[in-house]
């Protein structure tokens, strides 16, 4: 698949840098990338004698969905961006396939599993079976299409032995257009192969194997190309999103946030939260976010994210005032949330008391 093209007319640059992170020195630029989107690998789980505890669990599950074992020995395991064809016809089977946990569940492991999303239960099964492993296959190579070749490049290339075409540690740095970091991506990498490009004079059409990395899923590609134009000059631009791309888009903006330098704002100041659109767990960090620093800012994505804003250098002095507005729109959908293992906490009281403790004196509106 052909990935995002941009106009390299109007931004005197490339859209994608390929740089050596040891030294920090580029290996070259251009403006199309092939290999950037497509499907990540998942595993595939089928869960015998399936009892739904709530909802039906159908196409898209959650980001984050928790396999608890009867076990108390053992961790729950995390299956990430989960779906489910739902059913198998004529069993009481359940299957879900996923982005599998670095670690996942022991081998062999057959006994009792009960499933949460984070908020609610979902279901238990009477055995658990690893159906399909994630397939152990060569990721298809990233090319880079009309690449401005640097010169440790150009030199590389024309040696021509393996040691000269091992460019070890790399990041794919990605760019909007005004030329502004929004993300990267690292690999490991070697050059497979070049040939002159279709893109201009002197550019060329560089193929890269090695560890890449997984590519960006296909739902999340209309978030990236919006971003990729600039950062949104409005609030809210993520509201019209379900879950799934609000979850995308917050990726995107802890990203960027990453590669920037904030000016923090002085002590005293008096921000304002609009509550009306936090209705899950992507949509409350958005929505914080862009009270502390304007349309598509950043100021945490997890409590331990947030506790580390509010300590300063991301827009934020203590002591500060907030005033949430529509705060029970919040209150009603975030109160009630799970542990890993299922234990059951109160997501907004936690948040709220994550901000006191950071000095900010919150009002509820």
């Amino acid at each position: 698949m052909a990935d995002v093209h941009g106009d390299g007319a109007d931004r005197g640059h490339g859209r994608y840098r390929l740089t050596e992170t040891g030294h920090g020195y580029v290996w070259g630029e251009c403006e199309a990338v092939d290999g950037l989107f497509g499907e990540p690998r998942r595993g595939t789980y089928e869960l015998f004698g399936w009892v739904a505890e709530s909802v039906e669990v159908r196409d898209w599950v959650g980001s984050r969905v928790w396999l608890v074992p009867d076990d108390d020995a053992l961790d729950a395991w995390l299956l990430e961006d989960a779906a489910s064809p739902g059913r198998l016809r004529g069993a009481d089977s359940l299957v879900l396939n996923g982005l599998d946990d670095y670690e996942g569940p022991p081998e062999g492991h057959r006994g009792r599993v009960r499933v949460h999303d984070g908020h609610q239960w979902l279901g238990s099964c009477q055995e658990f079976v690893r159906v399909l492993p994630a397939a152990e296959q060569m990721a298809p190579p990233l090319v880079l299409r009309g690449l401005a070749q640097g010169d440790r490049l150009r030199a590389a290339l024309a040696k021509g032995t393996r040691r000269a075409l091992d460019l070890a540690e790399a990041a794919l740095e990605i760019l909007d257009d005004q030329g502004r970091p929004l993300t990267d991506r690292l690999l490991w990498t070697e050059v497979s192969a070049w040939r002159p490009s279709s893109h201009g004079t002197d550019l060329i059409d560089l193929e890269l194997a090695g560890e890449l990395f997984p590519p960006v899923p296909a739902y999340a590609r209309p978030i990236w190309e919006r971003w990729l134009v600039g950062p949104p000059d409005s609030p809210g631009a993520w509201a019209g999103l379900d879950t799934r791309r609000r979850g995308a888009w917050l990726d995107l903006v802890r990203e960027r946030a990453c590669r920037r330098v904030h000016r923090d704002r002085p002590a005293g100041h008096a921000y304002e939260l609009d509550g009306r659109r936090i209705t899950d767990e992507p949509s409350l960090y958005l929505a914080l976010g862009e009270a502390v620093n304007g349309p598509g800012g950043y100021f945490g994505g997890c409590p331990a994210a947030l506790d580390d804003c509010l300590r300063g250098t991301f827009g934020y002095t203590a002591p500060a005032t907030l005033l949430w507005r529509n705060a029970a729109t919040a209150r009603e959908h975030l109160s009630r949330a799970l542990t890993p293992d299922g234990r059951e906490y109160d997501l907004f009281a936690e948040i709220l008391g994550a901000l006191t403790e950071g000095g900010m004196r919150v009002t509820l509106a």
